[in-house]
């Protein structure tokens, strides 16, 4: 086992025994298996482009192969076993259908699959095939960005919003890795990443928002009533919907939990009385939190930690999600919906939750509700009332360390404002910070992939104030990272020209010295030091 694309990562050096996160060593190797033959396909398509051979069913293939691997998604061995096996036979079927020699291709293509050479197979197919550091280490930074982009690209297609430019680069990017790339050409690849991570987003929240409309500053319940309850965690909007028309009228409220919290900022969701609020906090708090709540709990996607016996009986899977043991509720039929009667009943007996705080918390700051309020913003900023953004979305974390970010938060000077998505808020979205002429200090403006949000706002903010250069606004990126979708985050900002951005709390140990060298050397990426520091600078706008 060697496994090194989190942030909290053994030594920051690589998981070699256990995964921090949790996943044992045989689904390590799985998970190296799926995205070599997911390479396999990658090359018949790509190499024979000509035969157009890469349809949407071959691209959403790719796409949920790669969700899948994605840092606590799916740590069911079994589901990983058929999934390989499910993209052998694609594989296969597109290399009949071809019809051209594949001789001199990459091993990828021809291994022959056979079940009981899986394990030796896997062995030699991990990060570690590639000897050479530097290669190792931008291949895998645009493997891990990739990832990002296939998890925002299948939550659109499930809302019926797909682009197939976006799964030829998929296979495009799949297939490079195997290929002997100059450094520069590497390079560009990475940042070609970036680009369709931005098209990714762009094309999540276009179908979010055409679906469930824009979501909007709404003040979210952080208490619990008496009837019995259903959490739902994840990503997935479609499940929430389908989970509360399934849960109308039974008696059952319905909570979010973690990055499902901007669920309730969306117009569509609210008609629904018993959408009660968010319940708990970050992702890594799932044991004490799942256990409190007394109901059922459905992850959607990632992000699900090693199951507890508190609350095993008790928690349902979903998409690409998995855990062995735990009932994984299956996708629905073209045209249909997913059955969530299991969970709904099993609710209808359990207790409602543990109170765990009072109050509210508000959010919905996504681009539309910010640009609504750019009047107020740039006359706020004109007027020197604001004197600076401090981006600070991405991911949280268990690490100690990440204490800094809720230290910026509470340390930044009271002319800043800062702008957020990701799980990231939960270390200042309950802080008392206060507003700015009635704008709030802390813009939530939704899950990961709603950074899109953001870079959308600074765009536009440097379009009003007539600048030629993102990087001459008065905002500062303070970024913390934890897994695969904000690599692909990351990606975009570097694409769209984001210069001096602090990343945090460690910088990925998959990233070689040399390429570390030339990040800071293209874009001046800075590790974070501490609160005093960073804050300093980035007030400076350093």
């Amino acid at each position: 086992m060697f496994c090194y694309q989190c942030q909290e990562t053994a030594k920051n050096t690589g998981c070699t025994v256990n995964g921090v996160c949790g996943k044992k060593e045989p689904t390590a190797n799985l998970q190296d298996l799926l995205i070599y033959v997911l390479k396999g396909i990658s090359v018949v398509c790509f190499k024979n482009k000509e035969e157009d051979l890469l349809d949407n069913g071959v691209g959403q293939f790719l796409c949920k192969g790669l969700f899948a691997t994605i840092t606590n998604a799916n740590f069911d061995d079994v589901r990983f076993i058929a999934l390989v096996k499910e993209a052998l036979v694609l594989r296969n079927s597109l290399k009949e259908k071809c019809g051209c020699s594949l001789e001199g291709f990459h091993d990828s293509v021809l291994w022959d699959g056979k079940e009981e050479d899986f394990a030796a197979k896997a062995a030699k197919v991990g990060v570690l095939s590639t000897e050479n550091e530097d290669v190792r280490s931008l291949r895998e930074l645009s493997i891990y960005g990739l990832k990002g982009v296939a998890a925002y690209a299948d939550h659109a297609a499930i809302l019926g919003k797909e682009k197939k430019e976006i799964y030829d680069f998929v296979a495009e990017a799949l297939a490079s890795s195997t290929d002997d790339l100059s450094v520069d050409e590497m390079v560009a690849l990475v940042l070609k990443v970036g680009d369709f991570s931005v098209q990714a987003m762009a094309l999540l929240d276009e179908a979010n928002t055409s679906k469930y409309g824009s979501p909007e500053l709404t003040k979210v319940n952080i208490g619990v009533r008496k009837n019995p309850g259903i959490l739902i965690s994840g990503h997935d909007l479609k499940d929430m919907e389908e989970l509360l028309k399934q849960t109308e009228n039974t008696g059952v409220d319905v909570y979010t939990h973690s990055e499902m919290l901007p669920a309730n900022y969306y117009p569509e969701f609210k008609k629904y009385d018993h959408f009660v609020g968010n319940y708990g906090s970050s992702w890594w708090n799932q044991n004490k939190e799942f256990a409190s709540f007394n109901g059922p709990i459905l992850m959607t996607t990632n992000c699900i930690t090693p199951v507890q016996k508190s609350y095993q009986d008790r928690i349902f899977t979903t998409g690409m999600a998995g855990y062995p043991g735990v009932t994984h509720i299956f996708d629905r039929e073209d045209g249909g919906k997913k059955d969530f009667s299991a969970i709904v009943e099993l609710a209808k007996k359990c207790e409602a939750p543990v109170e765990l705080e009072q109050g509210e918390i508000v959010g919905g700051f996504a681009h539309k509700q910010i640009l609504a309020l750019a009047d107020k913003v740039v006359g706020a900023i004109k007027a020197g009332k604001i004197k600076r953004f401090i981006v600070m979305g991405g991911c949280d974390g268990r690490q100690g360390s990440r204490s800094y970010f809720t230290d910026v938060a509470e340390k930044l000077p009271n002319d800043t404002v800062i702008l957020t998505a990701g799980c990231a808020k939960y270390r200042y979205n309950k802080l008392n910070l206060g507003d700015i002429d009635g704008i709030p200090r802390v813009l939530d403006a939704g899950q990961c992939n709603d950074s899109y949000s953001l870079a959308v706002v600074a765009l536009k903010l440097k379009e009003v104030f007539e600048l030629d250069d993102i990087n001459d606004l008065p905002i500062s990126f303070d970024i913390a990272w934890y897994e695969q979708k904000a690599v692909c985050v990351l990606l975009a900002l570097l694409f769209l020209g984001v210069k001096k951005i602090r990343l945090g709390p460690t910088i990925p140990a998959f990233l070689s010295p040399n390429v570390v060298n030339v990040l800071v050397e293209k874009f001046d990426i800075k590790p974070i030091v501490d609160a005093e520091t960073d804050i300093k600078a980035m007030m400076a706008g350093d």
